[in-house]
């Protein structure tokens, strides 16, 4: 017999890919980093403008690359909010859930993530 008041919650279509780097943290609040972004335009048309990192030890690493900066600034809004986080022998670096149509990686977007963990592993 099926229920017919089902719960509004349960199995949803959100994807995250997570990028692990293995690394030994001592201390963890150096490893960690966020993405502040300043956008410019509405809904669909909403561009990045400029890009900042937040956090400790890594986010001072990743403001002083320029390259890196303007590689993030190309993407839109939802690929440029980037989370960098430790764990216990890895760093983890996610972007923000997407749904099953919008989920995938881009060489573009690849490639931001790989710099990110040359820095990681460079720390």
């Amino acid at each position: 017999m099926q229920d017919p008041n089902p719960l509004p919650w349960g199995t949803q279509d959100r994807f995250q890919a997570h990028f692990i780097v293995r690394k030994d943290v001592k201390n963890s609040s150096d490893c960690v980093a966020q993405t502040i972004l300043a956008t410019k335009g509405h809904f669909g048309s909403k561009t990045v403008t400029y890009i900042k990192w937040d956090g400790g030890k890594l986010a001072q690493v990743l403001n002083d690359d320029s390259s890196l900066k303007e590689m993030i600034t190309k993407q839109l809004p939802k690929d440029a909010t980037i989370f960098v986080e430790p764990t216990e022998n890895a760093v983890r670096i996610y972007g923000k859930w997407k749904t099953s149509y919008e989920f995938g990686i881009t060489k573009d977007l690849f490639e931001i993530y790989n710099k990110i963990a040359s820095h990681i592993k460079s720390l």
